[in-house]
């Protein structure tokens, strides 16, 4: 009996492993994958990042070798801690902490226990790695950035985190990915492919060798190189500009979408974010909610547009045919609605035509010809989906979808915007007025200000922007080399066009005539309000500016946006001419212009809030109608401050 319970459980034992190896040949559909296998160490080789250049073949972004000391927590052996810390010039403390984090990730694999030693660091180091098993030396490339400027254009690479991971098995903790700016467009192009060695180790978890004598070893692939379609010397003469100011500027080519320039200020210089003081650079500026240098205001600050709007709703009422150009509005120093003052203007001849309406920023005309539009139907709610439809064909009120990876969408109100306000067919033209000069509920970023312009421009259509010229051995997306039409017909644009070109000879930029560029204009003013102690308190006037140029196949639209800059002729104006004729003839001829922006600071203005200094207010310009609601103006400054000495250190 106990013979035949012996052979019975051999027998059993048997076809329990025969019926185990049928299943994991037959009916197993996993994959067995080196990868898995913990009886081999995976030692990986990472790629050279691909290089960063501007569209005039300058190198902005190349690499530097870098040194990370990574830790197989399970490996480590008893080791002289001091000594070893000493090495890496970190406390004791900071071993611990370090070392239980590495193991709470995975005993079995290897994270990084400190980043980035520097190259004397990686020597002394080197000697004596030997003696400290379970820790090795694993060698990277952090970006070494050749220039000073455009941080929020090249952005950054750091560390990823688990939400990284989880997105792409491709990174292993420790991995380095793009962070902003074209490093993260472009991560998956730049950064390459990693090699990797297949280590066979022993039942003592000691590495004996290669596996299979490297015949699955791969070699690691560069990442490809990038040109962008940033002028570097026009990028670096904006940013100057800028210097003590707050605001955005894009540039852009007409004829392509291409994005010649992408200035948010104020900036940083990107060196500051290489390197182990990264983590300490980044916090710094992420904290400063003040100036908030991290936040790039040319894609994703959202301001009223102002009187460049305008030239938007002349375009809109000439296609719905309910205004000719020859049409005269009377001004009164501003709109009246009987005995009611819903805008004011400045001084300046009365009656105006479309073309006056436009080179004197006309508000009385605008709003007369505004009311026209949404008056030209029963329904306000259908005229104003209209409305909206035609501006959004400019790329208003949505994200243009360019290749960057911030932004916000404006907004362009609709019929039922406002039905949910006020309640269906209980509002008016009246109700909205504020629409008819870019203040009140439209807002736009300032690259889709530049879009608007390139599209005007062009007699009604534009490329997508992007940032992106050229791919080593690819090419870029079909998207950015097919036009985007707007609503308007073609002959509807060269009045609005003309009127746009005398703002320079004789209207509000009048003084701002670059000689020999014939240059297309729009000067703006917008309210601009934030909540001080709880109060909504209106601040100086933000300065606006759109412009392209040549006024015929013009090769630069841009838009400048300067926060508290007073009025569109004052900053923004100056500024955009002064970058019109750096790109067009490269030299600048205007230099009492270009002294006089150098020389005033706006550093004053917004100390304003904090200090209790009044602020300068445009008041013939200012919207008198008290709006029943009142969406945020600047989503960048329209914030809640405090004068408490205590709240303000924090």
């Amino acid at each position: 009996m106990r013979k035949l319970l012996l052979l019975l459980t051999v027998i059993l034992v048997g076809l329990l492993f025969i019926a185990r190896l049928f299943y994991l040949q037959v009916y197993n559909k996993e994959v067995y994958s080196l990868y898995d296998d913990n009886a081999i160490r995976k030692v990986y080789d990472y790629p050279k990042r691909g290089y960063v250049y501007d569209r005039n073949g300058t190198l902005l972004v190349a690499n530097q070798p870098s040194y990370d000391v990574m830790v197989i927590p399970r490996e480590v052996e008893p080791l002289d801690t001091l000594e070893f810390c000493s090495l890496l010039k970190i406390t004791k403390e900071d071993f611990i902490r370090i070392y239980d984090k590495a193991y709470h990730y995975s005993p079995r694999l290897e994270s990084v226990f400190v980043p980035q030693l520097s190259k004397k660091d990686y020597a002394v180091l080197q000697e004596k790695m030997r003696k400290f098993d379970g820790f090795y030396i694993q060698k990277r490339s952090l970006r070494d950035y050749q220039t000073t400027i455009g941080a929020n254009v090249l952005g950054d690479i750091g560390e990823v985190n688990n939400r990284n991971i989880d997105k792409d098995s491709y990174y292993r903790m420790g991995d380095l990915i793009g962070k902003q700016g074209v490093e993260i467009s472009y991560e998956k192009i730049l950064r390459g492919i990693k090699g990797i060695k297949f280590i066979q180790k022993d039942r003592f978890n000691k590495n004996i060798g290669p596996y299979k004598d490297g015949k699955f070893d791969t070699l690691p692939q560069p990442g490809k190189d990038i040109t962008i379609t940033i002028d570097s010397e026009l990028q670096q003469y904006g940013e100057l500009l800028m210097t003590n100011k707050r605001g955005g500027i894009v540039a852009l080519d007409p004829s392509n979408g291409e994005i010649l320039a992408l200035v948010s200020a104020p900036s940083y210089n990107p060196n500051i974010l290489v390197g182990r003081g990264r983590s300490k650079n980044f916090t710094k500026l992420f904290r400063d909610s003040i100036a908030k240098p991290l936040f790039d205001r040319g894609l994703q600050a959202q301001y009223p547009p102002g009187s460049p709007f305008k030239v938007i709703n002349a375009l809109i009422a000439l296609q719905e045919g309910v205004v000719e150009t020859t049409d005269k509005f009377t001004c009164r120093m501003g709109y009246y609605y009987g005995r009611r003052k819903l805008t004011g203007c400045h001084h300046h001849k009365s009656p105006v035509d479309m073309n006056k309406g436009i080179s004197q920023s006309c508000n009385a005309y605008f709003v007369n010809v505004y009311r026209r539009i949404i008056d030209n139907h029963d329904d306000a709610g259908e005229a104003m989906n209209i409305w909206a439809a035609h501006a959004k064909s400019f790329g208003l009120g949505d994200f243009l979808g360019y290749d960057l990876q911030v932004g916000r969408p404006g907004r362009i109100p609709n019929g039922d915007y406002y039905d949910r306000a006020y309640g269906d067919n209980r509002w008016s033209s009246t109700y909205t007025v504020s629409n008819a000069i870019g203040q009140g509920e439209v807002e736009a970023t300032p690259i889709q200000l530049a879009n608007m312009a390139a599209a005007i421009g062009n007699r009604g259509y534009f490329y997508t922007p992007h940032i992106i010229k050229d791919i080593e051995g690819d090419t870029i997306p079909s998207k950015y080399t097919t036009p985007n039409y707007t609503t308007i017909d073609k002959r509807h644009f060269e009045p609005v066009v003309q009127g746009m070109f005398d703002v320079y000879n004789e209207g509000t930029a009048s003084t701002l005539r670059i000689p020999g560029i014939e240059i297309c204009g729009k000067t703006g003013t917008a309210e601009n309000f934030m909540k001080i102690d709880g109060v909504k308190t209106q601040l100086t006037d933000h300065s606006i500016f759109v412009a392209f140029a040549p006024k015929d196949n013009p090769k630069i639209a841009i838009a400048v946006f300067v926060e508290n800059g007073y009025w569109g002729s004052r900053f923004a104006g100056r500024m955009a001419s002064l970058l019109i004729e750096k790109y067009i003839n490269g030299d600048i001829s205007r230099t009492d212009m270009e002294d006089w922006i150098l020389t005033h600071s706006l550093e004053n203005e917004y100390a304003k809030p904090y200090s209790g200094e009044p602020f300068k207010i445009n008041r013939e310009t200012t919207l008198q109608v008290v709006e029943k609601i009142q969406a945020p103006q600047n989503s960048d400054s329209n914030y809640s401050i405090s004068k408490n000495p205590n709240k303000l250190k924090q």
